[in-house]
């Protein structure tokens, strides 16, 4: 019998190197996960460079790729995907950024990237909206919150270019950057401009705002400063649907994911209480693939808690998620009529607390799988798998191959 589904879970940036505290072990290979050991003992396993081997992929450019949209080819930056997954509707010529929210200091220094983490900022994002007034430039925006700290930012209007800078130093403890041209463009320097006068009147309104006061009131770092990234012009993505053949959803928290698959036309899938960090609610993603799977061909899972860890340097707290995340996914062990596969995007590795080249641990289980002899899941177990060292791109083919939807090549 051949399996008719494909379960795509992505534990994004579960990937690690081995951690002193965990006595030489990576997170993955110190954590009690008895569902994904299984998983690796009755499939086939490798591990894969998602974009090439000794290339850093980004979560945007890991996922094209593990979709099967070359990022050299598709890939203009994160800003436009951001903004798609947070529901703002990319028009061609629209400009779009990632941000955060920051805090910054009464002197005006960067004290925390994140603003502890902060959720639900919808109320931040609004007063925002509503306040800043961009129309001397002749531009309008689109401001929306995303998952936890995160939010995405879109212009519209004449004579814009993507080729700009940043405001993030990427550090704590320093001062915000200049928006900069990157080219010396007038659309550009434009756009440069735009930015920091968004920039200067938002920050006025969140230092303002009764949130960010009652957060002080409670000893909490207040979200007073949005910090923009990642610009980039909408593209054109080939439908999923017409690539394939098959049709597909998306379960994400982080608005990425959700905006790179509504790019490539996959179904969002609303889930209660998930929110890309350690308290997500994952027992849900998991059972809302599973019905999902009942009319789709397709389902692209994204768990994100470990990639979290790994960029705070908390090895302990990612080796712990990853056996909560374990337990979770034990109802797959159930599923009939379906190739499974789980995967990293990347590596982000807690000595270096950034994402790094370092290929990731893959496994496929389902009907028709040559199984090999791994007996657990892990960097150096799945590196002796059957499937040896492979790309991002040749997964997905690999599973619509065992789901007898692959194309023939040639006569």
């Amino acid at each position: 019998m051949t399996a008719q589904k494909i379960l795509f879970v992505v534990l994004d940036g579960i990937s690690d190197r081995p951690c002193p505290e965990l006595g030489g072990l990576t997170p993955l290979a110190a954590a009690k996960k008895p569902v994904l050991d299984r998983l690796a003992r009755e499939g086939i396993c490798g591990i894969m460079d998602t974009i090439a081997a000794g290339v850093r992929p980004g979560s945007d450019t890991a996922h094209l790729a593990l979709l099967g949209y070359n990022p050299y080819t598709y890939y203009t930056g994160r800003g436009p995907l951001e903004c798609e997954g947070t529901g703002i509707s990319m028009e061609p010529g629209m400009i779009g950024f990632r941000c955060n929210y920051a805090t910054i200091s009464h002197d005006g220094i960067i004290t925390d990237r994140r603003a502890g983490r902060i959720h639900d900022t919808t109320g931040l994002s609004t007063a925002i909206q509503k306040g800043v007034d961009l129309s001397k430039y002749g531009v309008e925006f689109r401001f929306r919150s995303g998952a936890g700290h995160r939010a995405s930012l879109a212009f519209k209007g004449e004579g814009l270019g993507h080729c700009v800078g940043s405001n993030d130093p990427k550090k704590d403890g320093v001062t915000p950057l200049q928006v900069k041209p990157l080219k010396q463009t007038a659309d550009d320097e434009k756009t440069a401009a735009v930015c920091n006068e968004f920039i200067r009147q938002s920050t006025k309104i969140l230092f303002d705002h009764p949130l960010n006061k009652e957060r002080l009131t409670k000893g909490l770092t207040p979200a007073n400063i949005v910090l923009m990234r990642g610009a980039g012009e909408m593209g054109h993505f080939e439908p999923f649907s017409k690539k394939y053949g098959i049709s597909g959803s998306v379960i994400s928290a982080a608005s990425l994911i959700k905006g790179i698959g509504n790019a490539v036309g996959l179904s969002p899938v609303p889930v209660p209480g998930i929110t890309g960090s350690q308290d997500s609610n994952i027992p849900g993603k998991i059972a809302a693939a599973i019905a999902e799977l009942k009319t789709r061909d397709f389902v692209l899972v994204n768990i994100k808690g470990a990639d979290e860890s790994g960029h705070d340097g908390l090895a302990g707290q990612k080796r712990d998620f990853i056996t909560k995340t374990d337990t979770a996914l034990a109802p797959l062990l159930d599923l009939q009529d379906c190739i499974i596969v789980i995967c990293a995007d990347h590596s982000t590795p807690c000595t270096i607390k950034d994402h790094s080249a370092d290929p990731v641990p893959v496994l496929i289980h389902g009907e028709g799988v040559r199984v090999d002899d791994v007996k657990t899941f892990d960097e150096f177990s799945c590196a002796r798998g059957g499937l040896n060292r492979i790309c991002g791109a040749a997964l997905l083919p690999t599973a619509i191959d065992l789901i007898n939807k692959a194309h023939k090549f040639g006569a």
